[in-house]
């Protein structure tokens, strides 16, 4: 029996992550559950799950989460310090990080301090802090195991011998302003922002898809995961999200990983792994499907990710920088606060302004996270 904690459980990737744990009744159990505020989501995902702890960032919704479970056996805590308690909860094996934002960064920490293996499900994590988390994650040698479909495809496609990789390639939809004129996606509305063309997710990362910042922050994310230089790691469009990425070798030779834009294939992956096992998921026709497409990013029409690249080369505290302000901007624009096209322009005012530093602390790296947040909100 597997012992599973999923912080982030109300979440898009929570919320599949328990379907998958559906499936395995007799394999896997759920520990802990932890989530940000959704206490009635919370609630019912306890009654179905009775986990061994409930933990709730937002305390003030603390007594609202003990009055919908009278007579529930767990324990029930709130606060930050509750979700890094959650992160850390003696009984799990594996952690389930799906907690969205730089907030997961300390529980993340916690969990691997802790010796858990981890599905890992926020970007933004390594992205602001790359370079504390992964020489942890090697100093404790426990499981770090990608969930996002790009990175999970490299995984797999990845042999023993990483001399062999020329480069990786992360494939990305182009997002619903792929076919779009440049001077029309600066004006582009929220609703139309949110029309992910083939996948189904939350309503930040639809935004980061559509500026395609998102991949920027993948791109930063493989730089850590798979210790790979920016210049060996490309992005090229593809509509149709069928190749979720792909290793090309000294050789010549690619491997791709192929599927349905299903989330739920990469986090069983992780949750069952080392073992590949069978799956309900939908299956992949690819005679239905007919044909493959690619083409080069555009810069030009979509800045956020030249910007995401410049941040990675730059080190420090630059993708610490850029996450931040893009956090904040994405959320700005979610609230109807700023325009679609001001999102790029204010990452790159962010990070002209701030000053760099190699090899910063977790108290540096807090500290600029914040500072940059608080920049974002004085000139929006």
């Amino acid at each position: 029996m597997k012992n599973i904690t999923i912080l982030g459980s109300t979440g898009s990737i929570g919320r599949q992550a328990l379907q998958v744990i559906d499936n395995f009744p007799e394999e896997m159990r759920v520990v802990a559950l932890a989530a940000g505020g959704n206490a009635e989501l919370l609630a019912e995902q306890a009654r179905l799950y009775q986990p061994e702890v409930l933990a709730l960032a937002n305390a003030g919704k603390y007594f609202q989460l003990k009055s919908l479970l009278p007579g529930f056996s767990g324990e029930i805590i709130a606060g930050d310090e509750a979700i890094v308690a959650a992160a850390a909860w003696p009984r799990a094996d594996l952690v389930v990080a799906a907690v969205s934002g730089i907030a997961g960064l300390l529980p993340v920490i916690a969990a691997i301090e802790a010796g858990k293996d981890i599905a890992f499900a926020n970007k933004e994590v390594l992205v602001a802090a790359g370079s504390l988390v992964m020489p942890l994650v090697a100093a404790k040698g426990i499981n770090f195991l990608p969930v996002d479909s790009e990175h999970s495809a490299i995984f797999q496609c990845l042999e023993d011998d990483p001399k062999a990789v020329e480069s990786l390639i992360l494939t990305a939809s182009g997002g619903p302003f792929y076919n779009w004129p440049q001077e029309n996606i600066a004006n582009a509305t929220r609703d139309q922002a949110l029309k992910h063309p083939t996948w189904n997710m939350g309503p930040k990362i639809s935004i980061d898809s559509a500026s395609l910042a998102n991949k920027g922050l993948e791109v930063i994310e493989a730089h850590w995961l798979f210790g790979r230089d920016y210049d060996t790691i490309e992005v090229v469009i593809h509509p149709e999200s069928v190749i979720h990425s792909l290793v090309r070798y000294a050789d010549g030779s690619l491997l791709a990983h192929l599927g349905k834009s299903d989330m739920r294939i990469p986090i069983q992956y992780a949750l069952t792994y080392p073992r590949r096992r069978a799956g309900s998921w939908p299956r992949l026709d690819l005679a239905a499907l007919g044909k493959l497409t690619f083409a080069k990013p555009d810069l030009g029409r979509f800045p956020c990710l030249g910007l995401a690249y410049e941040a990675g080369r730059a080190g420090g505290l630059s993708p610490t920088v850029f996450n931040a302000a893009n956090e904040e901007l994405a959320a700005a624009f979610l609230a109807e606060k700023i325009s679609f096209g001001q999102i790029p322009q204010k990452i790159e005012k962010a990070l002209t302004r701030t000053e760099n530093k190699q090899q910063p602390t977790l108290e540096d790296i807090l500290t600029t996270d914040q500072e940059t947040r608080e920049f974002i909100a004085n000139n929006k």
